[in-house]
């Protein structure tokens, strides 16, 4: 580190590991509780069965609901980096709009809903990042 770099120039491999299991740990927070409520929407009746279209009002339903969990995955993978937790809920959701993109491209010509609601799941996942990431109080997370 140098007096005109303030950043060290090697990262230790326990902190490069500790980002990595920040990352991986949030992720899941965000998606596994999506996943538990898109199946008890289907199994009550608000969404359709799998494979059909899905009108708009089930659809902004589940646009929120994603972005709560987006925001909480968000919140835990800033909690638990070991610094910098903006460049990590960032590094997500870069992983995010590569995941929900590929999910669009995907199925756009299936006809499952309208269109507006696989781009508002690409467009929201750095601002919902960014939220999750500025909720993390100071004093819990590295500085932000």
């Amino acid at each position: 580190m140098s007096a005109a770099n303030p950043v060290p120039l090697a990262v230790p491999s326990r902190q490069i590991g500790r980002s990595i299991l920040a990352i991986l740990a949030g992720i899941p927070c965000g998606v596994l509780p999506t996943l538990a409520t898109d199946t008890l929407m289907h199994r009550i009746g608000v969404f359709p069965p799998l494979g059909e279209y899905t009108s708009d009002g089930p659809l902004v339903l589940a646009t929120f609901y994603r972005a709560v969990y987006g925001i909480f995955g968000a919140y835990i993978i800033a909690r638990l980096a070991p610094n910098r937790p903006m460049l990590h809920v960032m590094i997500a959701a870069g992983i995010g709009v590569l995941v929900t993109t590929t999910g669009a491209v995907a199925t756009w010509h299936q006809n499952l809903g309208p269109h507006w609601y696989s781009i508002a799941l690409i467009v929201l996942c750095v601002p919902q990042a960014w939220l999750g990431a500025k909720l993390c109080p100071r004093r819990s997370c590295p500085a932000t």
